[in-house]
């Protein structure tokens, strides 16, 4: 059996969007189009009987695009009021679209506090089982409006990957505006090449995560791609970071299809995770 075909055993699958993947670069403002595409892939994989989570960007930038604001917003008063108008939008259309296809989407906004807090940890954990069992499908998010630095995530890869260990999900998918794993920047560098398979996730290739992203409306790089495959590792789910231009390549890589990068999973180890849930 070829590797890739066991991902289409998985049974529970967080899928991360990035907001550069959810918005027309010229505007800013959500394209349609794709976001409908990535509705009817997610409620095709919950119609054969998967449970389904959506780690979902895009508040701050469909908050900006609303209210006509062209810049990025430096001060955390403008980014939280732009994520307060955003967040409704986003989860309005999102309940809309899900519910052509019969499907329930359910809002989940977190704060870093909620994954450090022991109990607050819990409490989300049971919050997410009940929702999967009801047949929901959980569209997450950080909660921008009220986190600081001290109690934000900083980059939804961070979240998606503590989202996958909180719900013992097999399988994270990352869809952002890249292919995959390089040996270097491929903007930079025509001899980089791609690396298809990652079995063990050493210092080497930790290393190699440039802290960049190539988008005006995104925040997580390759090395926040990278953290988040030792935490999926470590929660015993496989990664898959692929290139989110078109959604449809959702269903191929869960078809076990050669797309985007593909990280093993080592055995589920809690002491490991209760050391990341506490240093986050």
């Amino acid at each position: 059996m070829k590797i890739r075909e066991r991902l289409k055993d998985k049974k529970r699958v967080v899928i991360k969007i990035g907001s550069s993947s959810l918005t027309h670069a010229e505007t800013g403002k959500l394209d349609l189009t794709k976001l409908e595409i990535l509705v009817r892939e997610l409620s095709d994989l919950h119609n054969q009987g998967k449970d389904v989570v959506l780690v979902s960007s895009g508040a701050i930038a469909v908050g900006r695009a609303a209210m006509g604001i062209t810049h990025k917003p430096s001060k955390l008063s403008e980014k939280q009021a732009c994520a307060a108008i955003g967040q409704a939008r986003l989860m309005m259309i999102y309940q809309k679209l899900f519910a052509e296809y019969g499907q329930t989407a359910a809002q989940v906004l977190m704060t870093k506090y909620t994954m450090m807090n022991d109990m607050s940890r819990e409490n989300a954990k049971n919050t997410f089982e009940s929702l999967l069992e009801m047949g929901a499908i959980p569209v997450v998010n950080e909660n921008d409006t009220v986190s600081t630095d001290e109690i934000e995530f900083g980059d939804n890869d961070t979240l998606s990957a503590l989202v996958a260990a909180l719900t013992d999900a097999d399988l994270l998918v990352l869809l952002s505006d890249i292919d995959g794993l390089f040996t270097d920047d491929p903007h930079m560098n025509p001899d980089a090449r791609f690396i298809d398979l990652v079995e063990h996730l050493d210092t080497h290739l930790m290393e190699m995560g440039k802290d960049t992203t190539g988008s005006k409306v995104g925040t997580g790089g390759m090395a926040t791609k990278l953290s988040a495959a030792k935490i999926a590792g470590s929660a015993g789910a496989d990664m898959v970071i692929a290139n989110g231009a078109d959604f449809h390549v959702i269903h191929k890589i869960i078809q076990g299809r050669n797309h985007g990068t593909l990280f093993l999973a080592g055995t589920r180890d809690e002491s490991a995770l209760q050391k990341m849930f506490e240093n986050l």
